[in-house]
């Protein structure tokens, strides 16, 4: 029998609350190496800035967002999300053995002690 109502689609369930990091989790330096860095503060109406050194030629600062996968943001025109992992995800073996660290792509990673 139709009673004319459709079910509701279902949804994902959340991240374990272990493993999900909040808005706060991200503030703060991360560290790369060479002198690579990384400042997330938060943004005045919300989201947060990102300072970064990211090579040896290049810096800046953008505006991210916090989302379910980590902190995404725009450079130079490419969508990057840095990615909560360990050090051992970033490919760089002066972050190997760190737990608290972020990977925008293997070979750019940033981590805190």
């Amino acid at each position: 029998m139709d009673t004319g109502t459709t079910p509701a689609a279902p949804t994902a369930p959340p991240p374990p609350a272990d493993t999900a990091m909040a808005d706060a989790d991200y503030l703060g330096r991360w560290t790369g190496v060479e002198g690579m860095y990384l400042v997330v503060a938060a943004k005045p109406g919300g989201g947060v800035t990102m300072e970064m050194q990211w090579d040896l030629d290049n810096s800046g600062t953008f505006d991210g967002s916090v989302t379910a996968e980590g902190l995404r943001f725009m450079r130079d025109r490419v969508a990057e999300t840095a990615v909560p992992t360990d050090g051992d995800a970033t490919g760089l073996k002066y972050l190997a053995g760190k737990q608290d660290c972020l990977t925008v792509k293997p070979g750019e990673g940033y981590c805190r002690d």
